[in-house]
């Protein structure tokens, strides 16, 4: 997924902030299930928490500039899921993190259904 740097998401001298990276891995990652059409942020369907994050800053990200998210699987459980996420600018890697979901229905844990297993196990 490519998404271009905005004035909203820089500080006063045009960098962006730190907290602003998240939120790019997590637009990439919602994309997945718009692409299949898949409500994954009911309580119907059911969601993924976040339950860690371990990430590193490599260079900085400027307003204008144009970044690529790559997300790829590391591994999957019956409840929970392990994935990657990097950050490009011009081909040259600026933000990765490794990130621990869990599956949530009905504010539980819960097996993730086959149909979600499906769609993280293309990233491989």
């Amino acid at each position: 997924m490519q998404i271009r740097v905005y004035y909203e998401d820089t500080d006063s001298g045009g960098v962006v902030y730190h907290s602003n990276y998240l939120k790019f891995c997590e637009r990439a990652r919602s994309e997945l299930f718009f692409k299949k059409n898949i409500d994954i942020f009911s309580e119907k369907t059911g969601h993924f928490l976040v339950t860690k994050i371990n990430c590193r800053f490599l260079k900085s990200a400027k307003l204008g500039d144009i970044l690529k998210i790559e997300t790829k699987l590391l591994d999957i459980k019956n409840v929970s899921v392990f994935i990657k996420q990097e950050i490009f600018r011009d081909n040259e890697k600026i933000f990765d993190a490794d990130f621990t979901l869990a599956f949530l229905k009905d504010s539980k844990i819960s097996k993730i259904d086959k149909k979600l297993k499906e769609i993280f196990e293309e990233l491989m």
